[in-house]
């Protein structure tokens, strides 16, 4: 089973960056360049929200309108890790963050659905 590992998050003041990483291991049958990865972000009470999503070659990304223009992401399939660069940080950002893999990559940023491996999240707290 593919197994996902965050880091990178903590408290940050907002205006502030923060960059989160996801490093995979035990992938079979596909290699780490062919899933699909994705940042999702859930806070108590509420639906898990798709951030951005990444192709597996990096060709091509997507993201939530509400992170347009602050967070990117990026892959580097040699280093098996992907990272989300979060730039200009919002309280409304705090979240708990999480990276997935999936087969194909959704046509929109959806909540999860056809990722199959997650990984246990990491904290992201914005003070304002």
């Amino acid at each position: 089973q593919v197994q996902l590992v965050e880091s990178g998050g903590g408290s940050v003041q907002a205006g502030g960056s923060l960059r989160l990483s996801c490093e995979a291991s035990g992938y079979t049958g596909y290699t780490y360049s062919n899933y699909c990865m994705g940042w999702f972000r859930q806070t108590p009470g509420k639906e898990r929200e798709g951030v951005a999503v990444i192709s597996g070659s990096g060709g091509f990304t997507r993201y939530t309108d509400s992170v347009k223009g602050r967070f990117t992401i990026s892959r580097d399939n040699a280093k098996n890790t992907l990272y989300l660069q979060m730039n200009s940080v919002k309280p409304e950002d705090t979240a708990m963050y999480y990276c997935a893999a999936g087969k194909y990559c959704p046509v929109v940023v959806n909540t999860g659905q056809g990722f199959d491996y997650w990984g246990q999240g990491t904290q992201v707290t914005v003070s304002s």
